[in-house]
């Protein structure tokens, strides 16, 4: 199973890089994804809150399951005036 996951805002600048795409030999939920970003990319447990998309729909559930192909978008808060 390959899913691609891009970075926006902080989220880029933690993970130094705006997308990767990771393989996995079991299905995967966000719970899980979110455990292996924080191993693969240390800083980014410096990101306290975040929102996740998958295929362009928010995703609130941690158990929710991931499939082969997806695009994962991790979404830090936007700020601004």
């Amino acid at each position: 199973m390959k899913m691609q996951i891009l970075f926006f805002g902080i989220a880029k600048d933690l993970t130094g890089t705006s997308k990767i795409t990771i393989s996995s030999d079991f299905k995967m939920n966000i719970k899980e994804l979110k455990m292996y970003l924080a191993v693969e990319f240390p800083r980014f447990k410096e990101l306290n809150e975040y929102s996740i998309a998958v295929n362009e729909e928010y995703i609130t559930d941690i158990y929710y399951h991931l499939s082969d192909k997806d695009v994962i978008a991790i979404i830090p808060p936007v700020s601004g005036g």
